[in-house]
């Protein structure tokens, strides 16, 4: 499979959201998301991302076709459940460029996409003026959650070997439905951080 990469800053990826949001809602459908999908929030969150003029969007095309998708925005477009991690850990919201998600059908894992993401984002992230921390958060799950699949494994190695480290006391709350569930339950969400001059010590 052939797989080209577009990055897209801003109201460029508008022509691609919907493709964004059935990717999304496909992808966090499987564990350790388990998520429902909403296409009303999904227009809204993509809506937002889209809005801020300094975000990006890394798409994996095959053909014409949105196979996989990475996102980040700066921090200060974020939504205060994300902000306020980084405020009380003293941080500056104006310094950090955060990474929303990165989703990407199973076909097309293990060719070095996700890496291609990563390098994007920061890429991005290095060009603007300001900024000298990258983060994102994800969803902690117990070790032994009976929905885990077999053959299962979580991405910290990968983001460890990204020069990510895991933060013990940065977290935030996160809504949403689960798959069978009837409302919406909140989740707890861990941050991993980097600085994106590599001169400076890990937080």
């Amino acid at each position: 499979m052939t797989v080209r990469i577009l990055t897209c800053v801003g109201e460029a990826v508008r022509p691609h959201l919907k493709a964004l949001a059935n990717l999304r809602i496909a992808v966090f459908r499987d564990y350790p998301y388990l998520y429902d999908g909403d296409m009303a929030y999904e227009q809204r969150y993509l809506d937002a991302y889209a809005r801020s003029r300094r975000s990006v969007f890394v798409l994996a095309l095959d053909g014409e076709d949105v196979v996989g998708c990475s996102t980040g925005i700066p921090l200060v477009d974020e939504i205060p459940a994300i902000q306020q991690p980084f405020i009380g850990r003293g941080m500056m919201l104006s310094e950090v460029f955060y990474f929303g998600e990165s989703v990407l059908l199973p076909a097309y894992r293990g060719q070095g996409i996700g890496h291609r993401f990563f390098d994007a984002r920061e890429r991005h992230a290095r060009a603007l003026p300001g900024y000298g921390w990258t983060g994102f958060c994800a969803v902690e799950r117990a070790a032994n959650d009976p929905r885990q699949p077999a053959g299962y494994r979580p991405n910290d190695a990968f983001w460890i070997k990204r020069g990510y480290w895991r933060q013990d006391d940065m977290f935030c709350t996160l809504d949403w439905t689960e798959i069978d569930a009837l409302e919406s339950t909140p989740h707890r969400m861990r941050f991993w951080l980097r600085p994106l001059d590599e001169s400076v010590s890990h937080p």
